[in-house]
């Protein structure tokens, strides 16, 4: 059996065994994937669950989302929210705005979700909110600034998620050494596994996703 073929089968194992997707982020992701460009930046179903499931468990008053995209991984996150609860989401790219806002004002959580249009980096400084849940999922050369700009503004037994830090494996390809994105990624990656603040661990869902715990 091809080793592509195998994973395709693994995935569709992993998928079949989990939380199914509810009709809402199946047509949201389904939209995604034919009026986008690159859908793949898009969580999904697998890690849409991960998302909400660690929204059930650290129950945050406040999240900050950088890097918005479609709105799938924000409702993810808003769905395993109690009520009354907020999420920041930061997108750089204003165009994003007419096909995500629709998606958020017609969810269960329009009241939840405030989307903002403009660099976290510059916005955030000027705005006095803390956060218990952070998820970094915006330009992987500024994955190193995001976390500290974000950790002052994080609660204490808050916690960090940053998407996409294993960069399709390229982080251990040497092929990849002198790839300015993978770079990035490696030195957040080196920069984190260093901060004795924080608790921490890479998962390999998808891309991989890093778990960042405040002490």
């Amino acid at each position: 059996m091809a080793e592509t073929d195998s994973v395709e089968r693994l995935y569709d194992y992993l998928e079949s065994h989990c939380t199914p997707e509810d009709e809402y982020m199946h047509r949201l992701y389904r939209a995604t994937n034919t009026q986008l460009v690159r859908p793949r930046m898009a969580s999904g179903h697998m890690q849409g669950i991960l998302l909400r499931m660690i929204a059930q468990m650290v129950r945050p008053q406040t999240v900050l989302e950088i890097g918005t995209y479609s709105g799938y991984s924000a409702l993810c996150l808003a769905s395993g929210m109690e009520k009354g609860t907020k999420i920041y989401t930061f997108e750089v790219n204003d165009e994003q705005e007419d096909f995500t806002k629709p998606w958020f004002d017609n969810s269960p959580y329009p009241a939840d979700i405030e989307m903002i249009i403009g660099d976290v980096l510059k916005l955030l400084p000027d705005m006095d909110i803390r956060f218990d849940l952070v998820f970094i999922d915006a330009n992987k050369r500024d994955y190193r600034a995001y976390y500290d700009l974000v950790f002052p503004r994080l609660n204490p037994g808050g916690v960090i998620l940053a998407d996409n830090t294993l960069w399709d494996n390229h982080v251990i390809d040497p092929a990849y050494d002198d790839d300015v994105q993978t770079k990035a990624i490696k030195d957040f990656n080196d920069y984190v596994v260093q901060d004795s603040r924080v608790e921490k661990i890479i998962l390999p869902l998808r891309d991989g996703l890093t778990m960042i715990r405040k002490k």
